[in-house]
């Protein structure tokens, strides 16, 4: 892949609100009175294979720039109920999954690893007993190091976890203190190191650029000190702040945020030095060794991205499981209660935990598959595509295509023939270029974080 080219001159015209695209519709626009009749009926009607995500909320401190769903707590015992009640959900979906197999299983948070060895056992043990897991099924977790110890670590990988995925965000003090995360190099590289030693298929690295007092000189010593752990894969992900949506990050003030050139020469020094040091980039924000299995989904075309991000999983089947857990499957999309206490009020009240929802139109699927082809290749070949949907792609995207002529005119995207082709100028920029086909956008815009 090319490395991208930066050019500050479009941050002042590009630099606007718009989605992530993990999804398309975007969770935003998930309305309620979603029936469950239609979740169970969309499970049951898809492939054999099926994708898990379990969210654990609960962490022991509260980091300033997060933006999850989380509780902070240091009662250990409320675990305890959270497991009591995701086995009333996964007894909910038992028999819409009973003819099915769990490829994936994927722990995030929160911080999962908030779990003692005794809580942990008991999740995996629920787990296995309410679906069928394929003897290859691969399980990943995320892991913040200071909830995670020698012991803990080689606990997972005795529980069948082969994929681990470490959150850095920065390695710098100042950095650390002002979002209140502190956490050594030393105790991030002991960890990968026991990684290693324990047979874990692979160890990721999280970072994040636009944290507040980031500036060029101690970013690219982060970055050197992660390169000098060899993860097989990166995570870059841009922080968005929205104090209005998360309180914690009013504590963060905003004259010590990079301002958005700043910022985007962040992410150029990024994307350049993990490419200098042989990582392919995958879409826009995570890098991957050449034989990581993200990488050659990428060479072969085969590339996706749902609501955990790029993934080389195939499955049209992601269910979700837990508070605010979102999972899509076939044309449905549905979001848990996003409130702890409703989660379990409904769990209790109804036996399930269904909130919000949506089906999707001929229309959405047209647009998210569009939108899916951009984000994870960077090119979309439109014959091909109107040939897939049996449509005349001129004529069913005259309004996208009249809104892409900004994009066009800047050299973001250029026709190459009939494909659409995402320049090296315009990959920064690609999620303003996919706004340009989303027919929801307009009236959502300024829920969403900047671009960069």
């Amino acid at each position: 892949m090319n490395t991208m080219i930066w050019d500050e001159a479009l941050l002042q015209k590009y630099n606007v609100k718009g989605p992530r695209y993990t999804s398309y519709p975007t969770a935003l626009l998930l309305r309620s009175g979603f029936q469950p009749a239609a979740a169970l009926q969309a499970l049951q009607q898809t492939g054999p294979d099926l994708s898990l995500y379990l969210h654990v909320p609960f962490c022991r401190q509260l980091c300033y720039y997060c933006g999850c769903n989380k509780v902070i707590s240091r009662d250990q015992s409320k675990a305890d109920r959270y497991l009591d009640a995701l086995e009333q959900e996964m007894a909910f979906y038992q028999a819409a999954t009973a003819s099915k197999q769990v490829a994936q299983l994927h722990l995030g948070g929160g911080t999962p690893t908030y779990l003692d060895e005794t809580q942990l056992r008991h999740l995996i043990k629920l787990l296995r007993r309410y679906f069928r897991f394929s003897p290859q099924a691969s399980l990943s977790i995320e892991i913040d190091p200071r909830s995670c110890n020698l012991e803990k670590l080689a606990l997972l990988r005795e529980l069948g976890f082969s994929r681990v995925s470490f959150g850095v965000q920065d390695f710098d003090p100042l950095v650390q203190q002002s979002i209140n995360r502190l956490q050594s190099y030393s105790m991030v590289a002991e960890l990968v190191t026991a990684s290693r030693q324990l047979g874990f298929r692979s160890v990721n690295l999280d970072l994040v650029y636009g944290l507040p007092h980031q500036q060029p000189a101690s970013f690219a010593d982060t970055l050197q000190q992660v390169l000098s752990l060899d993860p097989d894969r990166i995570s870059l992900f841009s922080y968005a702040h929205l104090p209005e949506r998360f309180a914690a990050q009013r504590k963060i003030p905003q004259q010590a945020l990079p301002d958005g050139q700043a910022k985007l020469a962040l992410l150029a020094l990024a994307v350049d030095t993990l490419q200098q040091a042989g990582y392919q980039a995958i879409g826009m924000d995570h890098f991957a060794k050449p034989e990581d299995p993200l990488a050659v989904a990428q060479q072969q075309g085969q590339l996706r991205r749902n609501f955990q991000g790029y993934t080389a999983d195939n499955s049209d089947a992601l269910l979700g499981l837990g508070v605010s857990a979102i999972s899509q499957v076939g044309e449905q999309i549905w979001q848990q209660q996003k409130d702890l206490n409703l989660y379990y009020r409904a769990l209790a009240e109804q036996g399930h935990s269904l909130d919000k929802g949506m089906q999707l139109s001929l229309d959405d699927q047209i647009r998210a598959d569009l939108i899916a082809a951009l984000m994870c290749n960077f090119q979309l070949d439109s014959r091909a595509f109107a040939d897939k949907w049996q449509l005349n792609f001129a004529d069913y995207f005259a309004h996208s295509l009249q809104q892409l002529q900004d994009c066009l005119a800047d050299q973001l995207v250029q026709w190459q023939g009939e494909v659409l082709q995402v320049t090296a100028r315009g990959r920064p920029w690609v999620r303003v270029i996919c706004a340009c086909f989303d027919a929801y956008l307009l009236e959502q815009a300024q829920s969403y974080s900047k671009v960069i």
